[in-house]
This record gives C-alpha cells, sequence and structure tokens, in this order.
C-alpha cells in the first residue's frame, strides 16, 4: 500500500493541477445540466431530451467522487505544505464538503424510490442549497485558481520542473502590491459578475423552499393571483376550512410543460366520455353543484420533492366512472389537461382506486392555476406526473396510452 501511495504522489504538483481541471468541468457540467432540469423553459423545449439529460447529470454525479478519493490519496502530501495556511486549509474543506454533500444528496435523490419521499425531500432541499451557495463558490475559486496556477511563485505546490527552476520559494507578502492590483480586479470582477448571475435564482429558491418573503410570491399570493376567473365558487365543505389535515406541510413548486392557462366560464367544461353508457358534459355552474367529498393525502413529485397532509375536496374518479357506466370493452382512462398538450392514463383497475379525486379545493381554497386548477387530477399512490393538470376531460379508452412523460422516459406505473 505503501509503495502504491508512493507512486501515486509522485509528481504531486501536476497531479494536482489537473485534478482542479477535471473537478472544474464536472461542477459546470453538472451545474448546466441541473438549471437546465429545473427551469421550465427547458423542460418544453427538451422534451424526451430532458431524459437524456437527467440521465447525463446523475453519471456525471457519480463520476464527480473520483476527483474526491484520488485527492484524498494525495491529502497527506498537500496537507503538509499548507502549513500556516489557514484560508486555503479552509477551502480544501469547503470544497470537499461541497463535493461530498452533492454527491451523496445526489444519490438520495437518485434512489428516490428506494428511500422514500421523506429523504427525497430533504435530500432535495440540501442539494438546492449546496447548489445556489456552493455553486459561485466553487465557479469563483476555479477561476482564480486556474490564474494562480499560472503564476508558480503564488503556489504552495509546484511541479517538480517549476521546483528545481526556483532556488527560494518567494513568499507573497515579500513583494509588495498594490491596495487593488489587476489579479484582486479580475477576482472581484468575477465574484460580482457570478453573484449578479446567481442572486436572484439564490433569492427565489429561498423563496420557493424555505418560505422567505423576500418579495416572490407564497402560496397565499399565488392563491390570490389565481388567474381563472370562474363564478360561482365553490363552497368548501366544513372539514376543508379550516382544513381536515391541518394544512399542507411543505411548498409546491411550479412546473409545467406549456404556459400556463386560465380559464373563465365561457372557456371551461368537463367531459367524461368513450366507452361509457352516459357520455356527459358539464359547464361550470354546473360542476360546482356536484357532491364532493374530503380527503387528506401526501403530494410526492418525481424529482423528489413532497408536500404533506393536504386537504383536497372534490369528487373521487371511481363515483364519475360508477355513474358514466364503464363498457366491457373499455381498458384504460386516459385523462386530458386544458393546456392541450399533456396528457396521461391509469389502467381501469388502477383507475377504481377509493383516494383518486377529482379535486376543486386544497386546503378550503379553489385550485389556482400555477397549481393546476381549477381542476386537477390527484393520484396520492403515484407520483404527481399522474396528477393532470387543468383537468378537463375524461376519456375511456380500448388500449394503454403511453403519457407525455412516459412517452419521454417516465415509468408507466408511477408508484410512489
Amino acid at each position: 500500500m505503501g509503495e502504491l501511495l508512493k507512486r501515486l504522489r509522485k509528481g504531486f504538483g501536476r497531479k494536482l493541477a489537473i485534478l482542479h481541471a477535471w473537478n472544474g468541468w464536472i461542477v459546470v457540467v453538472l451545474a448546466l445540466s441541473g438549471i437546465m432540469l429545473v427551469m421550465n423553459y427547458w423542460r418544453g423545449v427538451l422534451g424526451e431530451g430532458r431524459v437524456w439529460l437527467k440521465e447525463l447529470h446523475i453519471i456525471v454525479g457519480l463520476l464527480s467522487l473520483v476527483p474526491v478519493v484520488f485527492y484524498l490519496l494525495l491529502a497527506a502530501k498537500h496537507w503538509k505544505q499548507l502549513r500556516g495556511k489557514g484560508w486555503q486549509k479552509f477551502n480544501v474543506f469547503v470544497v470537499l464538503g461541497l463535493l461530498v454533500g452533492w454527491f451523496l444528496s445526489g444519490v438520495l435523490l437518485w434512489q428516490f424510490r428506494a428511500v422514500g419521499p421523506w429523504w427525497s425531500n430533504h435530500a432535495l432541499t440540501v442539494h438546492d442549497l449546496l447548489t445556489w451557495v456552493g455553486l459561485p463558490y466553487i465557479i469563483y475559486h476555479s477561476i482564480t485558481r486556474t490564474k494562480w496556477l499560472k503564476e508558480p511563485n503564488r503556489r504552495t505546490v509546484r511541479t517538480e520542473r517549476e521546483q528545481k527552476a526556483v532556488d527560494i520559494p518567494i513568499h507573497p507578502a515579500a513583494s509588495p502590491q498594490s491596495y487593488l492590483s489587476r489579479r484582486s480586479f479580475v477576482k472581484w470582477a468575477v465574484g460580482g459578475g457570478i453573484a449578479v448571475a446567481v442572486g436572484p435564482s439564490f433569492l427565489k429558491w429561498t423563496v420557493n423552499t424555505l418560505g422567505v418573503s423576500l418579495g416572490s410570491p407564497s402560496y397565499e399570493e399565488i392563491v390570490t393571483r389565481d388567474g381563472n376567473q370562474l363564478v360561482p365558487l365553490p363552497q368548501p365543505m366544513p372539514a376543508s376550512a379550516p382544513p381536515l389535515g391541518g394544512g399542507a406541510k411543505g411548498e409546491f413548486r411550479i412546473y409545467s410543460v406549456t404556459p400556463i392557462p386560465t380559464f373563465s366560464n365561457e372557456t371551461w367544461s368537463f367531459t367524461i366520455d368513450g366507452l361509457v353508457d352516459k357520455p356527459m358534459t358539464w359547464n361550470w355552474e354546473q360542476f360546482v353543484k356536484l357532491t364532493r367529498k374530503v380527503q387528506v393525502s401526501d403530494f410526492h413529485c418525481v424529482t423528489g420533492w413532497s408536500v404533506y397532509k393536504n386537504t383536497w375536496e372534490g369528487i373521487p374518479l371511481k363515483q364519475f366512472l360508477q355513474e358514466a357506466g364503464v363498457k366491457t370493452n373499455a381498458k384504460a382512462v386516459k385523462f386530458y389537461s386544458g393546456d392541450g398538450v399533456y396528457t396521461d392514463a391509469l389502467t381501469l383497475e388502477q383507475a377504481q382506486m377509493d383516494d383518486i379525486m377529482v379535486a376543486m379545493l386544497h386546503d378550503g381554497n379553489l385550485i389556482p392555476s400555477d397549481l393546476g386548477g381549477p381542476v386537477r387530477l390527484i393520484v396520492p399512490k403515484m407520483y404527481a406526473y399522474k396528477s393532470v393538470k387543468w383537468l378537463n376531460r375524461i376519456e375511456l379508452i380500448d388500449k394503454d396510452h403511453i403519457g407525455y412523460w412516459e412517452e419521454r422516459g417516465y415509468d408507466i406505473d408511477a408508484w410512489v
């Protein structure tokens, strides 16, 4: 083992420089792919490519452990050369902590089915926090480190060739520097640019994830700014106001593959048709008069976050199917979104689950347009891409249907 470490540490300075370069590229790929995965714009543009991008993000994330392990094999020698350099030691701890934190939280997100929603929900929060706090630090460090590597007299670690060429190490304090040298100016300019570029995104993440009020909309504001214009509003049942579940625990993240649609009494209707004995269509005034029920359930997104103890009020899907009468040759239930693009489906057996609901209210409020209202499907035992937003049509069909995200690589059976 000692001989192996000795061979690995040969050419230490050059290998450390290579590690910095590889680590920098890994962070760049992870940063770009991660940001594209969470932005609604790219969800629509990439289509099926989003699934491939997610796989790339996972593979590169796993590979990010390689530079960490390799550095740890070199760390003893590096640490000796950092004596008396507190800032550089601190930097090593920060970078290693970020990389290990990203890796561990990423693995939990990757294996979300195995670890369960509680772990994946917290892992996503940690992953995001490390990204918005750590990414500016990593980029800043990588850029300034690249410049630092080009100035051998300023480095603690030198390649063997540089060490031979320098008889006496030059300490940075030995040569006078101006108050704001060109190097310092570049560092501050780079840091400021990163802060300007990343800062708004970080603030937005803070608001959406941690619930801090910094000017971005809270859940209450989302409800208030609902773009739908429908009257009359449904009156919540006593179990919804106050919410039977005590109020939702967690924060919804707003995703959409299309611009968020809005509706009025003139543009909204709800239909159940296809292989049924009695096709039915309701306008809004008729729909709000239907008998509703209340249930409490958790809401899990396949990207890793969850909202717990939601109080939903609406009509059980099972009730619609019973009233319409399902023909014997029906095999699946297809759901249509009012955005005109998104569809998904359940088998007839799955559609009979008692907790599947065509929901109208959440925690006593009409579901806002941003969250899929005025009416959306709720399938608590499956991930949320099955819970079709802006639901306005249910069709019974005689064959399987591959939904929007299933066509792009997601599992057809989305069990939590």
